[in-house]
């Protein structure tokens, strides 16, 4: 069977996804998958272990979010780290 493109796109690494690519991975998808093999999704619990850490989400103005993104950038951390530090701070 010669590999038809149909303008269908390309994969992440830029191989050609043809008719052919969809009907293999469709078959492999039906014949199911072991899950036990599969990597881990998200990211790791801040408490460690496998639970989950809660999330926040959290609105700022333009000026507070430059201003907090430098001060990360400046620190070195990242700006979840600054929010988590200055929460913990504030609950203290």
């Amino acid at each position: 069977m010669t590999p038809t493109t149909n303008d269908l796109g390309k994969t992440k690494s830029g191989t050609p996804i043809t008719e052919e690519l969809v009907a293999e991975l469709a078959r492999e998808a039906e014949a199911g998958y072991d899950l036990t093999r599969a990597r881990r999704v998200g990211r790791r619990s801040l408490a460690g272990g496998d639970g989950k850490s809660p999330r926040l989400n959290v609105r700022l103005t333009a000026e507070l979010y430059d201003r907090a993104s430098t001060r990360a950038r400046n620190e070195g951390v990242t700006l979840s780290e600054l929010a988590r530090d200055a929460i913990s701070e504030y609950v203290r």
